[in-house]
């Protein structure tokens, strides 16, 4: 069964170039990389090229339950496009478009089966928006 594709966007008020830096660099997805505040990302580590790995720490901050989100790259252009693929199989794309002092960021992902899509999608964008949160402070 083909999974079922969700898209989460954001317009962030900033350049291309910090929009990705804050979205590549590890000491940087440690800080916004969490839908809630009662979450948070200990560790990350990004190796962003084709075949290079990904991987986030994410834990609740009461320590009652963490898990490591991680990936192989399969495409990454630079100021353009990151596409990786997830350990269960997912694919996600995110397309980076600068449009004068805004970067929109749009991600796609397969859904997985586990969660309704509404809470899937509502995870997704409250880390973006949280992303953008972090990026325009």
């Amino acid at each position: 069964m083909e999974n079922e594709k969700v898209i989460v966007e954001a317009i962030i008020n900033a350049s291309m170039s910090k929009v990705w830096q804050y979205w590549t660099e590890p000491m940087h997805i440690e800080k916004w990389n969490n839908a809630s505040d009662d979450w948070h990302t200990p560790h990350a580590e990004n190796d962003l090229r084709v075949g290079g790995k990904f991987l986030s720490r994410m834990e609740a901050k009461d320590g009652s339950f963490g898990f490591d989100f991680e990936g192989v790259y399969s495409e990454v252009i630079p100021f353009n496009k990151i596409k990786y693929g997830l350990a269960d199989g997912r694919e996600v794309e995110t397309i980076f478009a600068e449009n004068g002092e805004t970067t929109k960021v749009i991600t796609t992902f397969d859904a997985e089966n586990e969660n309704p899509i509404e809470m899937q999608k509502g995870g997704w964008q409250a880390i973006l928006n949280n992303f953008k949160k972090y990026v325009e402070k």
